[in-house]
């Protein structure tokens, strides 16, 4: 029996190659749920719904919070698009959104589905909010693979931080500070050897199918932002790479447990997800104050993702595509 996902997504041009990551494999996507976060939720839940039926997968796609828990929206519409997609006239999709809450969606599908693999591809405020209102779900979660973060790296929307927990960081720590066991897949990991240069560009398109010249078409935009701010020839696809994760663990070549932290209040650091790498923190609390050495450390909560696999990730998706 293939394994159950749910995945959340402020579905943009990556988010929607991610999408059929997941519909193309082996496992079994229950539910889409919609965040606002890249574009606006009405927008996101457009571009689900679309890429859904591009892939002729019919699975429900609920709708969730329209802002952040604390902070009023900010779209990374300049990265991806007006309409998320690339800005190349797509059609409405005819599959309207599933009736009810996506918060609500999250509750029961995970409930209805012990060991489940929750997949997140925007800003957590969605998983936030279950969490809030149904705290049981987190002990009933198998794997939590969050796109998000940067570990130890530079970030893309601040210096600091990665735009999903800059977006609604306090959402982003209460997840973090919670039981799920979460498994964080900066997006450094779309970097370098991941890229798709010019080669694997033309490779996609040779393909030839609609699914091939729907991924490079949609990233248009961001391709041409990538070139510019980020001085990388090529598409980052930050969201692939954390569903190839989810869909094969194996992908990942190191990695490695430990406290990890969402920063709220600082002024140059919101959203900056603190990994304590080497143990920093319970060392320097002993020491300040005076406790033996042997006393139990900080908790370390999160599985985080150190390298990946970059060749095996981009023959994941050329299949997929195929």
């Amino acid at each position: 029996m293939s394994e159950p996902f749910v995945i959340d997504t402020d579905t943009a041009s990556d988010d929607a190659v991610a999408l059929i990551l997941a519909l193309k494999s082996r496992v079994n996507v229950k539910a889409v749920t919609v965040v606002a976060g890249n574009v606006p939720l009405k927008t996101a839940s457009r571009n689900a719904r679309f890429t859904l039926e591009l892939c002729g997968a019919d699975i429900p796609v609920f709708e969730g919070a329209d802002r952040p828990l604390l902070r009023e929206p900010s779209t990374a519409q300049w990265f991806h698009g007006e309409d998320g997609l690339g800005d190349q006239g797509y059609p409405e999709p005819r599959m309207p959104p599933a009736t009810g809450h996506g918060v609500s969606a999250l509750i029961s599908t995970i409930r209805a589905n012990p060991g489940i693999t929750v997949v997140t591809l925007g800003p957590m405020t969605n998983l936030a909010l279950a969490l809030a209102q149904a705290p049981d779900i987190a002990g009933l979660i198998g794997r939590c693979v969050v796109m998000g973060g940067a570990a130890c790296v530079v970030g893309n929307v601040t210096p600091a931080a990665e735009y999903n927990i800059w977006c609604d960081p306090e959402a982003a720590r209460m997840c973090f500070r919670s039981a799920i066991p979460i498994e964080m897949v900066g997006w450094e990991h779309c970097r370098g050897a991941a890229v798709l240069n010019g080669a694997d560009i033309e490779r996609i398109r040779a393909i030839g199918t609609p699914l091939a010249r729907f991924a490079i078409d949609s990233n248009a935009t961001a391709l041409a932002v990538n070139r510019s701010l980020f001085h990388e020839d090529g598409i980052g696809l930050p969201d692939p790479v954390a569903m190839a994760v989810a869909i094969d663990p194996s992908l990942v070549t190191k990695k490695s447990k430990h406290a990890v932290d969402v920063e709220c209040e600082g002024t140059l650091t919101r959203g900056m997800t603190v990994v304590d790498q080497l143990d920093v923190v319970p060392r320097m609390e002993v020491a300040r104050a005076g406790w033996p050495s042997d006393i139990a450390t900080r908790p370390r909560n999160v599985t985080v993702c150190f390298e990946i696999d970059a060749a095996r990730f981009k023959s994941m998706l050329f299949e997929a595509l195929s």
